[in-house]
């Protein structure tokens, strides 16, 4: 099957590339570098030629919610009408757990996303993923300074190759709409996985957590980013990621 990838050179994207080519499956990658524009939905129709599934593992690194919301709104827009001019019968989208418990900025994008999909007339489904392993290693990198402040959080986090297979999986099969949450096997505080990080780096570094303000701080402190409900449990931990190739 040929599958196209938004966000196919991403942390997320890249897996799923690679776990469609190992399945035998044709991924497209939808990239600028291919002479796309999801933005401005350059490039869209040549490359969703002969594709029967979307999948959307787009980013924009932002906390800014109306930049969020101006990203995810138009990029979805674009990849939907494209889709439905080209024929795809499956679009899969990869968004976040619990981003309608946390009044967050970048959260209102993802949220916009997903009622996009919903209205829209090609069939979907959404695969809401808790925060990757490389989550902690990413904020540490964003930090200056020698001791780094990163935000109480407790979190369930899976590796983004399991994401890139589910997704991979999801997009060969049938739409289900709302998929079962994909989370990896432990809770953890991120605090303490970025100290993991730290060490595991060699880069000996102070690293505290401090409250994010507001409800949306309070809420990701005490766990409102963890799954509920219905769940598919990936099975890397943090440990096995973190002494992996990937981490």
């Amino acid at each position: 099957m040929r599958v196209a990838v938004a966000g196919g050179t991403g942390v997320a994207g890249s897996r799923a590339v690679e776990a469609l080519s190992r399945s035998g499956h044709d991924p497209v990658v939808v990239t600028r570098s291919a002479g796309v524009d999801l933005t401005q939905g350059m490039g869209l129709d040549a490359a969703l030629d002969g594709v029967e599934a979307v999948v959307d593992a787009s980013n924009v690194v932002t906390l800014d919610r109306r930049r969020s919301s101006q990203f995810f709104t138009t990029t979805t827009r674009h990849l939907l009408e494209a889709g439905a001019r080209a024929g795809v019968r499956h679009h899969v989208v990869l968004s976040i757990v619990g981003i309608d418990r946390v009044d967050f900025g970048y959260y209102e994008g993802k949220r916009r996303q997903e009622q996009l999909v919903r209205d829209a007339e090609v069939p979907f489904t959404i695969l809401r993923a808790t925060q990757f392993h490389e989550f902690a290693d990413q904020l540490l990198a964003r930090a200056r300074g020698p001791v780094a402040f990163l935000p109480r959080m407790r979190v369930q986090p899976v590796a983004a190759a399991d994401v890139g297979n589910r997704l991979a999986e999801l997009a060969v099969g049938e739409p289900l709409g709302d998929a079962p949450e994909l989370a990896g096997p432990e809770v953890h505080e991120v605090v303490e996985m970025a100290r993991q990080v730290a060490s595991r780096r060699g880069r000996p570094r102070r690293v505290l957590g401090v409250p994010v303000p507001g409800t949306a701080g309070r809420a990701m402190a005490r766990g409102a980013l963890l799954p509920t409900g219905e769940m598919t449990l990936a099975t890397t931990t943090f440990a096995e990621w973190l002494s992996s190739a990937d981490g």
